[in-house]
């Protein structure tokens, strides 16, 4: 990876990781804090994101530039963006408040909507 990739992907990062608090900070706002909808919608559309990146840019890339916007946009951009460590704490916050059946749905919601949204990102990318 050149220097200015590296660069590239740190900026996309900082990017990523303000839109993440600002989005996560929206939805708490509006559906309240009960479930950490907020977290599970940012790494939903985070998992699309990548999916999209990775079905257009993951095939054989032209050297140069158009090399570089993957990294930039699925490592840098979408991995400021989602949080997967903010989703296991807030799913053991929820164990700890004895608030099992929240804790399990949202780590369900999470993984499971994620998973689906990556793999619909893929299909979407991959689109002629």
């Amino acid at each position: 990876m050149s220097p200015a990739t590296a660069l590239a992907v740190c900026a996309a990062g900082g990017l990523g990781a303000v839109l993440r608090v600002v989005l996560d900070g929206e939805l708490r706002t509006r559906l309240g804090g009960g479930l950490p909808w907020g977290t599970a919608a940012v790494n939903v559309v985070g998992s699309l994101l990548i999916g999209v990146a990775t079905g257009m840019l993951g095939g054989p890339v032209a050297p140069g530039a158009a090399g570089a916007v993957l990294p930039v946009v699925a490592t840098g951009l979408c991995g400021g963006f989602t949080t997967f460590g903010t989703a296991v704490v807030e799913v053991l916050r929820l164990g700890e408040d004895r608030r099992w059946g929240a804790a399990a749905l949202a780590a369900a919601v999470t993984v499971l909507a994620s998973t689906v949204a990556a793999a619909l990102g893929l299909v979407l990318g991959r689109l002629p």
